[in-house]
């Protein structure tokens, strides 16, 4: 990553309906990943790599949250979120909203996405997005990064060495 993200920027809707802003940071840092719901490649991998991470962390884990925050806010409402989490990924919150909040949540990371043609879909796109996992401090500071590449054991050990850097 050329250029650092400094501080992620929530305005955003939760799977509950609810407003979701930095201040619901406080107390614990948070893994952020950015993805939608209807990916059929890196976000499934990826999330599982969260589930895992989580699952890692043991007794630490209770510092941590996982964020994801859809790129395709068109498809992935509150209601369609929720009900994918909450089969799957029940302590992960799950970060939708208007297309311009998504966008500067997205650049406030330095995150890519954008539409693009796929006739494989029923609704005919995909959203080609970055693979990273963001760690970000309970103010919403950037910390640390972690490319699809790295595995859970590696991101659990990073993140419960004694002294960063992550």
């Amino acid at each position: 990553m050329a250029m650092k993200p400094d501080r992620i920027e929530l305005d955003l809707v939760d799977q509950d309906g609810g407003a979701f802003t930095i201040g619901h940071l406080a107390g614990c840092r948070s893994l952020v990943y950015f993805g939608f719901l209807h990916c059929r490649g890196v976000c499934p991998r990826s999330l599982a790599k969260l589930a895992d991470i989580m699952a890692g962390l043991g007794p630490a884990r209770d510092g941590f949250r996982v964020l994801y925050i859809t790129v395709d806010p068109e498809r992935d409402t509150p209601e369609a979120m929720k009900t994918f989490l909450s089969a799957r990924y029940p302590d992960f919150t799950g970060l939708t909203g208007p297309r311009p909040a998504i966008d500067r949540a997205k650049a406030s990371m330095k995150a890519f996405a954008r539409r693009a043609e796929d006739p494989d879909d029923p609704d005919g796109y995909a959203m080609p997005h970055t693979a990273l996992i963001y760690l970000i401090d309970d103010q919403g500071r950037y910390l640390a990064h972690f490319p699809d590449t790295c595995d859970a054991a590696t991101i659990v050990n990073r993140l419960t060495a004694a002294t960063p850097p992550f």
